[in-house]
């Protein structure tokens, strides 16, 4: 039996955007555990491999565990595989088809992909605790002028400081010459702990790198790494629209994707118990103020004539006749005059 996924990421985004491709995602934490990819390979582990399969991305830091156990409720007949990719690797797996969508890094080129902003990350001030910033408490912030004298170190996979400039200073070797990047976020997090800088990272990133002798502290003014749901524009299939309501919060009922064989059967039986009930009833409506009879051809129903008076008459405001039920006017009888 799979083991049940953890509900350790952000909170599942609810309703639809107005505007998804201009909205506004709020900023909150990333998602706390580290052991994620493993829990879900073991889920995916049990999976039938002969399955139609949907292949979601997701970069380091991001959880997708409560959107896929969504998806295996609600589409039992597609295999999900969850595949954890650096971030710099998303974009070019979607372009090769070798994932049907991901949980990535934004901004991606919008002429090639579709994107749905899901949140934002904080970042935070990694460093030694024994650096001077650790003696602050663990909910206080630090700002860029706390750091503007600590080397920072930049890992290779940075995203955050594309379009930002870095704080503090460059790292120098013991001659003075200028260091380049660290090759990852994980030696980034390995070299602040021998107290020589500080690192800037999202805070998903700060925690699943955590060591017993490195701390943190948010920053109040450094840059944001926001995350999506990406996929290819001209691959937008009814598997991935199922995603999307997924992401989006969606109810099964309004779910805009076909989704699976489980989802479309649901529906078609839906469909045909409200087409037995209307063929049961003639599709017919009862005539407003009969007796449950249904209604004639101009109003006045068969089962209108108890109702309605001798023959089945209904008369308008004005006493004029109509139905087929009425009955002729005789010759010779003029209307509204006597003997």
């Amino acid at each position: 039996m799979s083991q049940p996924l953890p509900d350790v990421g952000p909170p599942v985004p609810g309703g639809d955007p107005a505007d998804p491709s201009t909205a506004e995602p709020e900023a909150v934490d990333g998602p706390a555990s580290a052991d994620d990819a493993d829990l879900d390979a073991d889920a995916d582990a049990d999976a039938d491999p002969s399955l139609p399969r949907f292949r979601l991305a997701y970069v380091p830091g991001a959880s997708p565990g409560k959107w896929a156990a969504v998806w295996r409720e609600r589409l039992p007949d597609v295999r999900l595989d969850l595949v954890q990719l650096e971030a710099a690797a998303v974009v070019p797996a979607l372009a090769a088809g070798e994932a049907d969508a991901a949980i990535g890094r934004l901004p991606v080129d919008k002429e090639v992909f579709s994107a749905i902003p899901l949140y934002e990350e904080t970042s935070v001030v990694c460093f030694s605790r024994d650096h001077l910033l650790a003696a602050l408490d663990e909910e206080e912030a630090v700002s860029t002028a706390d750091i503007t004298e600590d080397p920072v170190w930049v890992p290779a996979d940075d995203v955050l400081f594309a379009a930002h400039p870095v704080p503090g200073v460059v790292p120098v070797d013991p001659d003075g010459n200028p260091l380049g990047p660290v090759p990852t976020t994980a030696d980034a997090v390995a070299t602040v702990a021998a107290n020589v800088g500080v690192a800037v990272l999202p805070m998903s990133l700060a925690r699943l790198h955590r060591r017993k002798d490195v701390t943190y502290r948010p920053l109040v003014d450094g840059p944001t790494a926001p995350v999506g749901l990406v996929w290819p524009t001209d691959r937008t299939t009814d598997l991935v629209e199922e995603l999307i309501g997924i992401v989006r919060g969606r109810t099964v009922n309004s779910s805009r994707g076909r989704g699976g064989p489980a989802t479309r059967q649901a529906v078609d039986g839906a469909a045909g118990a409200s087409a037995g009930k209307s063929a049961k009833t003639g599709g017919k409506k009862p005539v407003k103020g009969g007796s449950g009879g249904t209604a004639g051809r101009s109003g006045g129903g068969r089962g209108g004539a108890k109702a309605g008076g001798r023959g089945g008459v209904q008369r308008s405001g004005g006493g004029v006749p109509r139905g087929k039920g009425a009955r002729p006017t005789p010759k010779g009888k003029k209307k509204g005059k006597g003997r």
